[in-house]
């Protein structure tokens, strides 16, 4: 969540970064909660010790038959004792509401991020490719002749709904060989460890990355409790919850190719043709736990590997920066990276890799033990996309196509294809 005490040092810079955020000011209400919380664990301290010293009166008037002041002693042991449980459970009140509205409040954006209110007002930092240009007028995916055979929407909505798909035959086997390829790359070569992890978890892991309390509706939940993960970050982030690990262990840097699900209940309406958006997706998550001296240094290393996997596919993309007003409830910076669909003529998210500094930490209780001694401290936590294994496979598809509806296949693709490199227009791989 946030620091209190920085809240109570400066409340005029908490309330001006909560205003770059579009957020009125809360530091107000949160010192008000903090003080009274304050004032009722000292009185409960208060009473306890008054309690003390009169409980040992008590044995001593008994002693020496004073029973006047043994009946006054006992009579004020159980007043105190009263006023303590009573203190105790206001100040426990109180610092469940302080919580809760700590909770709901995003991370503090940093110095640097441009300020504005949505997409458009982002800053591009880095462009990489140039769009094909096509002798005829590109399709989107699921308009693409040899892509149609094996992207089935009906039999998605008979089974699930709106917003699934049924994938077959060579589609699906692209689909799987991208994310072979991505674990591959990030493994191999970018030092990411290989995990697997459950798309079930507790409650309290979806409030650690802060997935709850404020957005339950854009996630799943099982009558019996569990959530179900709307991606890795959830799961890879945790691995250090209420922990408090080695100096000498840091960074640790995983990876994990998962099942994604997600409600969509903010985009009703919203690209609802092919598969761009579905409640069931698949990614190669990113996660890292850092140092904090170095975390701003990781989320560049973090970005240039989810760019990587782009350029190796020869997919043109753009990365910005996202404003104040775009920017994720966790994250102090975000880079959003956007791959070209020339069947849309324009450039979609496929990556948003973000440094969310100890803010996740604190909801998490994870920390680090300095290798020179001294208190434990909060570690960093950075996620991201490497990448949403169903966008790139649209990328894939729409930048590859070609005029007699076939589609050609990115050489780092063909050894996970055995060594096939087209999609032909009849949805056969040769």
């Amino acid at each position: 969540m946030h620091d209190i005490r920085a809240i109570r040092e400066n409340p005029a810079a908490f309330d001006a970064a909560m205003a770059r955020r579009g957020l009125e000011q809360a530091s107000d209400e949160i010192l008000a909660l903090d003080e009274a919380r304050r004032a009722c664990i000292h009185a409960a301290e208060t009473a306890q010790a008054e309690q003390n010293s009169a409980s040992k009166d008590v044995g001593a008037a008994k002693a020496r038959g004073d029973e006047a002041e043994f009946d006054r002693l006992r009579a004020l042991v159980s007043d105190k004792k009263s006023e303590v449980a009573r203190m105790q459970a206001e100040a426990k009140d109180l610092d469940q509401r302080l919580t809760d509205l700590l909770m709901g409040l995003p991370n503090l954006p940093l110095d640097e991020i441009p300020d504005g209110q949505d997409e458009a007002d982002n800053v591009e930092i880095h462009r990489w490719g140039t769009p094909a240009s096509f002798d005829f007028p590109p399709k989107e995916h699921f308009e693409i002749p040899g892509v149609i055979p094996g992207m089935d929407f009906e039999a998605g909505a008979k089974l699930s709904g709106a917003r699934f798909v049924v994938m077959q035959g060579a589609v699906a086997r692209i689909h799987r060989a991208l994310a072979q390829f991505m674990l591959d790359t990030h493994i191999e070569e970018n030092g990411l460890l290989e995990t697997w992890t459950p798309v079930l978890v507790r409650e309290d892991m979806m409030y650690g990355t802060g997935n709850l309390p404020k957005f339950g509706e854009d996630s799943y939940q099982t009558t019996n409790g569990w959530w179900l993960v709307p991606t890795a970050e959830v799961t890879l982030t945790n691995l250090v919850h209420g922990d408090t690990v080695e100096e000498a262990t840091l960074p640790r840097r995983y990876a994990a190719h998962t099942q994604c699900f997600r409600s969509e209940a903010g985009s009703a309406g919203k690209d609802t043709a092919g598969m761009l958006r579905q409640h069931q997706f698949e990614k190669v998550e990113m996660v890292s736990i850092t140092h904090p001296d170095h975390s701003r240094a990781e989320l560049d290393r973090m970005t240039g590997c989810a760019q990587g996997i782009l350029e190796r596919l020869g997919l043109p993309y753009r990365t910005v920066v996202l404003c104040t007003g775009d920017m994720g409830f966790g994250a102090r910076r975000t880079h959003d990276i956007e791959v070209w669909l020339p069947g849309q003529n324009t450039y979609r998210e496929i990556s948003s890799v973000s440094l969310c500094g100890e803010f996740q930490a604190r909801r998490m209780t994870a920390r680090f033990r300095p290798a020179g001694g001294g208190k434990p401290q909060f570690v960093h936590t950075l996620n991201g996309s490497g990448l949403a294994v169903g966008r790139c496979l649209i990328a894939v598809l729409e930048n590859g196509q070609q005029a007699d509806g076939s589609v050609a296949l990115p050489a780092v693709l063909h050894p996970y294809l055995g060594g096939r490199s087209v999609l032909q227009a009849d949805g056969t791989l040769v």
